[in-house]
């Protein structure tokens, strides 16, 4: 199985990726590139270092969104990929992008969702005051964090937990259930 990884941070559920691939616990999946919406990620950094094609569709270098979402849609549809993974991927993809990958443009997000869509889902689980919260892996859609559910798992949050340290916790789990979701699609489940 092929996939395409974009990326806009440090990279971390990424390098998961790439680990669980080298030792072989993701023996069916190749990682054909990584890409970025902007120069100087770790994410990219990270995939350069491993030997993995590495691409970026600047968001600056475009004028309108429009023109980006072709560009990055494009891109990415030239690696012929079975699936897109969105690794901590910050940009709203539009309808083009979501077309052309429709039903294989994988997202992971820092809630049980449907609680908690958006950007911010950590700090708006903390600000509700809920006792659980956790993380989701789904197949994106048009909608904000919509979409069919794949996995999820629940993480308790502690009395002291602030944002980061929440949002740390979650990203281990984030990390495992996106490595076994992957599993399970290479294999055809």
């Amino acid at each position: 199985m092929r996939i395409v990884v974009l990326v806009s941070g440090t990279g971390s559920n990424l390098q998961a990726v790439i680990d669980a691939v080298q030792d072989g616990s993701l023996a069916n999946v190749e990682i054909a590139a990584v890409g970025a919406d902007k120069h100087g990620t770790l994410g990219v950094e990270r995939s350069a270092q491993a030997g993995i094609e590495t691409f970026v569709v600047n968001f600056k270098d475009f004028e309108d969104r429009a023109d980006w979402n072709h560009a990055l849609t494009e891109k990415c549809l030239s690696y012929a990929p079975d699936y897109v993974v969105s690794s901590g991927f910050m940009r709203i993809v539009g309808e083009e992008f979501i077309n052309a990958f429709d039903g294989t443009y994988i997202n992971t997000h820092p809630a049980l969702l449907p609680s908690f869509p958006g950007a911010h889902g950590v700090r708006d689980a903390l600000a509700y005051g809920v006792k659980v919260t956790g993380c989701t892996v789904h197949i994106a859609d048009t909608g904000v964090d919509t979409g069919p559910i794949l996995r999820q798992e629940a993480v308790a949050i502690e009395d002291d937990d602030t944002e980061d340290t929440l949002h740390e916790r979650i990203k281990v789990v984030e990390r495992r259930l996106l490595i076994a979701t992957l599993a399970d699609l290479a294999q055809g489940k």
